[in-house]
């Protein structure tokens, strides 16, 4: 629909930042910290910034919050560190960890910032990994539900958000990207024996939550990508559904019905794939009733048929920062992945299109009838400082500026959306580019290859998004 006035956002509405711990934290091995499976995973990759650094968030978090709430924020998204919490298999708590997120927790709300922390996002304790197989062992579970109930029980009485598990369904379709995939050769089958697990502590996550925190609200993070069709061709419409279910809806519908969906299940028939659902574990993971989606969102695809005498190409993401490296995949029998046209892409040839923001609300919501708050939305570049001593970003500032004002028409569209919380408040270790990739609206003076000062700079789209914020969503610049 079209509107002819700017769109409108809620009183309440929460306008934030968003991080991870491992990414932004630093003090890897500090106050009784060891390490996660993402501190090694990041010292594979070159070139990466030295992890032990990072952000250096821990030694800062009191300048970032300042930042943060001179910018007009109401929220912001972080998450916990396992192994900060449990540094081994003793049992005990690590207290100065607790001490640091109590800290971090109590700073933010006298700053009138609402938390909304994630449970696990990516880092898994390397002590975890060794004693339970990871993710393939069942034995996580139980040590999972006791890391969620600690936690909950420290903050709980303050923190009222939470989210389960960041980007589930993109651990399983990247899991050699992203540490999980430990046996190469037989990843196609274990994959969906290492969901189940995940699901199961994605349920633990909920089911806790509502036990232990009072008036607390919990509910999943997937990584959204919208699939739009190549053509009008009907062989092209049922790729991009054929895609959706593999990398986002099989996921999504087992949030919110607790159940798999008819689809997986006959792909996992059709390929002779035993997920090893064991007896009381859907009984579980019935109980875990979600209360929102938490969305990240950065880019959209295009699919077209793939025949199934097509030659399979795995996904090569770019990691470069060079344009043209990407290659995109071919599932034969199932879909592809090609460019598309309409849109501009980033140095990273992620596609910048802002509609899929729009679509991406309108379908979660017409598929589940949930709140959803956006988790993770951002702009990937290379930055440095100017001769002026200030960061100019205006590719950013565009880049937020459509995102949002989509957001803002799928308000009006009538989704419940309560929530913008970009990716993110300052620079930190992107995934698979170290500091080479800045995501921030506030500059973090070191890079891939010093150790600097750690000096907070804001970016011009700080002020732009502060002025925003303050608004209310109506001051656009």
């Amino acid at each position: 629909m079209h509107y002819n006035h700017n769109p409108k956002f809620p009183d309440n509405f929460l306008w934030g930042g968003s991080s991870s711990s491992w990414q932004v934290e630093g003090a890897v091995e500090e106050d009784g910290k060891t390490l996660s499976l993402m501190d090694l995973n990041t010292r594979t990759k070159k070139p990466y910034a030295d992890d032990t650094f990072a952000s250096d968030h821990y030694h800062h978090y009191k300048e970032d919050v300042k930042l943060m709430a001179d910018a007009g924020l109401t929220s912001y998204r972080f998450s916990i560190a396992w192994s900060r919490i449990y540094p081994d298999n003793s049992g005990k708590v690590n207290q100065k960890g607790i001490d640091f997120y109590n800290n971090l927790i109590n700073e933010l709300i006298q700053h009138g910032i609402t938390p909304i922390v994630t449970v696990y996002h990516y880092d898994m304790p390397v002590w975890i990994d060794k004693q339970y197989d990871g993710w393939y062992g069942r034995g996580i579970i139980d040590e999972f539900d006791k890391y969620v109930r600690t936690i909950y029980k420290a903050f709980g009485d303050r923190v009222k958000y939470w989210l389960s598990i960041n980007e589930q369904n993109m651990q399983i379709c990247y899991g050699d990207w992203l540490g999980i995939d430990k046996h190469p050769d037989t990843w196609f089958e274990d994959k969906w024996k290492v969901n189940h697990i995940i699901n199961l502590c994605h349920a633990k996550a909920v089911i806790a939550c509502h036990e232990l925190v009072p008036g607390g609200k919990i509910g999943p993070v997937p990584g959204y990508v919208p699939i739009y069709p190549d053509s009008s061709d009907p062989k092209d419409q049922i790729a991009a559904m054929n895609a959706e279910e593999m990398t986002e809806k099989v996921w999504d519908d087992l949030y919110a019905h607790r159940e798999y969906n008819g689809f997986i299940k006959s792909y996992w028939k059709e390929n002779n794939i035993d997920p090893d659902i064991r007896p009381g574990d859907m009984e579980l993971i019935a109980k875990a009733k979600i209360d929102f989606f938490g969305l990240n969102c950065y880019r959209s695809n295009t699919a077209k048929y793939c025949a199934p005498e097509e030659e399979e190409q795995a996904y090569e993401l770019n990691k470069s920062g060079k344009k043209g490296n990407l290659k995109f995949p071919k599932v034969p029998g199932m879909y592809q992945l090609v460019a598309n046209p309409h849109v501009k892409t980033t140095d990273w040839d992620w596609e910048i299109d802002p509609v899929a923001m729009r679509y991406m609300l309108r379908y979660v919501w017409d598929h589940y009838q949930l709140p959803m708050v956006i988790t993770e939305n951002g702009f990937g570049e290379h930055e440095q400082v100017s001769e002026d001593g200030k960061v100019h970003d205006p590719q950013r500032i565009d880049f937020m500026r459509d995102q949002i004002y989509q957001i803002g028409l799928a308000i009006q569209d009538g989704c419940q959306v309560f929530g913008y919380n970009p990716w993110s408040f300052t620079d930190l270790l992107s995934t698979g580019n170290g500091m080479s990739k800045r995501y921030g609206v506030v500059y973090i003076n070191t890079t891939d290859d010093e150790k600097l000062d750690f000096k907070r700079i804001p970016k011009d789209s700080y002020y732009w998004y502060s002025q925003l914020v303050k608004s209310n969503g109506q001051n656009w610049g």
